[in-house]
């Protein structure tokens, strides 16, 4: 792992826009994914990308948490939980939204996130996938398979209607 403590942080409301920097970028990670001719992840005239419909919700509904990943005290990433199924069950928590930036990937820094993130917050789980997101198809199976704690992951697929795309399923114990 690339060196500095991996922690997770609840983001205060006044770290806010720090989470809406960097979601500037995990969209600009997304705009790879779409063919040339799609409109969709297409920056402003102000040259930022449309703000996340539900980032105001993130410091107003007890069902869904900021969190702040900083290695060595630094921010390198974010992630957004919710209490959304994509694929109908009853969850406690999906990761709605997962970001590390590059310069900190493929150091162990998004799986030691991952890692702390389920285990901080137990009980059942779904992450989706996209279909088109290969890196992260091959990323969350591993991630998630080795977190202490998880048991009954399956891996559902979506209706190609509400989601496109592997859905895991899974719950972690405390």
């Amino acid at each position: 792992m690339a060196s500095g403590q991996i922690d997770i942080e609840v983001a205060a409301a006044a770290e806010r826009p720090l989470i809406e920097g960097l979601f500037q970028f995990y969209v600009y990670d997304f705009s790879e994914l779409e063919p040339a001719g799609s409109e969709a992840f297409e920056p402003g005239s102000d040259g930022l990308f449309a703000p996340y419909p539900y980032m105001d919700s993130y410091w107003s509904d007890e069902t869904r948490t900021p969190l702040i990943i900083r290695q060595g005290g630094r921010p390198v990433g974010f992630a957004l939980l919710n209490a959304a199924s994509h694929s109908g069950a009853a969850v406690d928590r999906n990761m709605a939204e997962f970001f590390v930036m590059r310069k900190h990937r493929r150091g162990g820094v998004a799986s030691a996130a991952v890692r702390a993130i389920l285990t901080r917050y137990p009980g059942r789980w779904e992450v989706a996938v996209a279909e088109r997101n290969v890196t992260a198809r091959a990323f969350w199976p591993r991630a998630v398979a080795a977190t202490p704690g998880v048991r009954d992951l399956t891996t559902l697929q979506g209706d190609g209607e509400h989601w496109t795309g592997p859905i895991l399923s899974f719950v972690v114990q405390p």
